[in-house]
């Protein structure tokens, strides 16, 4: 008869990393629902959210206006029940000027409660596509993606960062087999294209180096058919968008990202420094993908130069770290400790209890997730490596 030891011995051991992804996913399926809910009942939560300045330029465009007018944007905010004094502008290029357009058709409830269908599909279809590229991948790792809490806090705002996921997702999945899909795809990065400057860089060498000039092509046609476009709907759009990028207003915005807050430290006039870090970045990120260039994989290496990327960007909010959901499941699926698969986990919920505590993304609060993201993830890529080396 088995002894009382031995019976505990056989009892498994809780799993901690499994507990932790499934309360933070609770919580966001929850977060969710909630919002879904609350779009129907209440009278201005549209006119409360950073969509709003997405149709207010649909408005613009259909008046044949500069989408990028603030006082004429502010007016239109006021008039959808929309509290604040401070505008919300679109700062998107004018090849992301087609996307708002349709909006201005509709009111603006209509028109959030549609917005944010396609936002949530972008989620869900972006952890589709990357599943399949992490070989040990499970469903802890989609629910641990499903629930970062900047792609959630992305989605409740009406944010783009969520197109500009799937445009990498994309990208990540198809490069290899579909290469002029996959460089169409990536029009929906440019949508933010300060996200990702030193990834761009080592793109721009590996498409040269690998001869992928028809994923070249690929995003050359879809930034020139979506520029064209733009031109037909406003044709002074890139002069009034370079005004506006020019304008005090937006130089001296509060950003709270690293690359802002060491420029208002050191030289808050000099704006190249808002810069410096991507910039260095960039010569960085060339000289990482040269010395891997025989083996480069982007599932891999594009990982790491997607975090270093967001942590350097010269404008990045809260929300804009959803672009790191590949490095999340890569580095959630390659790691072999499961205390560092619970370390995103205890992140999630830590976000959701700052977001709760400060009721807001304009904070430097937050600027500890980026850094983080990029120690956890080069603890989990050392653990693997030591893993790997071992049964070799």
């Amino acid at each position: 008869m088995p002894s009382s030891s031995e019976n505990a011995a056989e009892k498994p051991r809780p799993d901690f990393a499994a507990f932790a992804i499934a309360t933070a996913a609770g919580l966001a399926l929850a977060l969710t629902a909630l919002f879904f809910f609350a779009i129907p009942v209440a009278g201005n939560l549209a006119g409360s959210r950073d969509f709003v300045s997405y149709w207010a330029t649909g408005q613009q465009l259909l008046r044949h206006a500069n989408p990028y007018d603030g006082s004429a944007i502010l007016s239109i905010e006021h008039s959808a029940g929309f509290p604040y004094q401070i505008v919300l502008l679109m700062r998107n290029p004018p090849w992301a000027l087609p996307l708002a357009y349709p909006l201005g058709f509709l009111g603006i409830h209509l028109a959030a409660a549609l917005w944010s269908l396609p936002l949530l599909a972008c989620l869900f279809l972006s952890v589709h596509l990357l599943h399949p590229l992490y070989p040990s991948a499970d469903n802890l790792t989609s629910a641990l993606a499903l629930s970062f809490t900047p792609a959630l806090i992305c989605f409740t705002m009406g944010q783009t960062a969520l197109f500009a996921l799937l445009g990498l997702a994309l990208f990540l999945r198809l490069h290899k087999t579909r290469p002029f899909a996959a460089g169409a795809s990536l029009w929906l990065c440019a949508l933010k294209p300060h996200l990702l400057l030193p990834f761009v860089a080592a793109l721009i060498v590996w498409i040269v180096a690998a001869r992928a000039f028809r994923l070249l092509a690929g995003a050359v046609t879809a930034l020139a058919l979506s520029s064209a476009a733009a031109f037909l709907i406003a044709p002074h759009a890139w002069r009034d968008y370079f005004a506006l990028m020019r304008s005090p207003a937006v130089e001296n915005d509060f950003i709270p990202c690293l690359a802002a807050l060491m420029r208002n430290r050191l030289a808050p006039h000099a704006l190249w420094l808002q810069y410096l870090p991507a910039a260095l970045a960039c010569f960085w990120a060339l000289v990482y993908f040269w010395r891997r260039r025989a083996s480069w994989d982007w599932t891999s290496h594009g990982s790491l130069l997607a975090l270093v990327s967001l942590l350097v960007a010269p404008y990045c909010w809260f929300y804009d770290l959803c672009l790191a959901i590949p490095a999340l499941m890569h580095g959630a699926c390659a790691t072999r400790f499961r205390a560092l698969v619970a370390a995103p986990a205890l992140m999630i919920l830590l976000m959701d209890a700052e977001v709760y505590t400060v009721r807001g993304v304009a904070s430097y609060l937050y600027l500890w997730i980026a850094p983080a993201l990029l120690v956890w993830y080069l603890a989990a890529s050392a653990t693997a490596r030591r893993a790997d080396a071992v049964n070799a």
